[in-house]
């Protein structure tokens, strides 16, 4: 199992405090001498030997260090804010299946208003995620208040695709250019759909109408679906 320690405490005196603390101590009840694995969400890896055991704090003694490459190949999933019951299914299993970011957005069928600070209401599942699966990255979260109108003018440079249900205009997601180095943003619209105003205005921007099948998929659900492609096709495309 892994153990989050944040990038800016990746340093000596190395320790955990807090709830990864009591989980090691009052959980899993190692004592000193056992080692673990911790990382620090930007890529890097370190086996420790626990070398002392409090209340609330374990002391490690680093042993060997890992730096794992960033992917070259990142896939960015662009959702609309959404209900929160299935908030944290979707950030897990984001980590687990490698999104390089993710990118919340405001959409007009939205239901409720994004928060201030998203990334820090996110942390907890992310790390959850994180733990779970051993994934060396934590993705960057960023917000977008301004709604499709902010996203239509960001990232220009970027491979972008509007996730939409089948429609004249929405051909099946073309597999053949995903895979290649660089970022792909797909966006996902809310329970509701896009508003007709805002998938045009992606349209105009450069985002690629694409459908993901004739099935409607919960916002969660295609964006797991974009995920598992995205991986799939940068592996066969792997050297």
């Amino acid at each position: 199992m892994f153990f989050y320690l944040p990038p800016e405490q990746w340093q000596p005196p190395f320790c955990l405090t807090g709830q990864e603390a009591r989980h090691i101590t009052r959980v899993l009840r190692l004592e000193p001498g056992a080692e673990v694995r911790l990382l620090d969400g930007v890529g890097r890896e370190g086996l420790f030997r626990i070398a002392d055991v409090g209340k609330e704090r374990v002391d490690f003694v680093l042993l060997d260090e890992t730096m794992h490459p960033a992917p070259e190949c990142r896939a960015i999933l662009a959702v609309a804010w959404c209900k929160a019951v299935r908030r944290g299914f979707f950030l897990e299993k984001a980590v687990e299946l490698g999104a390089a970011e993710i990118w919340c957005w405001q959409a007009r069928r939205s239901q409720g208003r994004m928060p201030g600070d998203v990334r820090k209401i996110w942390l907890g599942q992310l790390v959850a995620g994180l733990k779970q699966c051993g994934n060396p990255y934590l993705p960057l979260v960023r917000a977008f208040p301004g709604g499709a109108r902010e996203l239509a003018a960001h990232a220009p440079e970027k491979l972008r695709i509007l996730l939409q249900e089948p429609g004249e205009r929405r051909p099946m997601l073309d597999l053949a250019r995903l895979g290649r180095k660089g970022d792909t943003v797909y966006v996902i619209g809310p329970e509701g759909g896009f508003d007709p105003q805002e998938a045009e205005m992606l349209i105009s921007a450069g985002y690629a109408p694409s459908s993901l099948g004739e099935r409607a998929l919960r916002w969660e659900s295609a964006a797991i679906m974009c995920l598992s492609l995205h991986q799939f096709c940068a592996a066969l495309a792997a050297p």
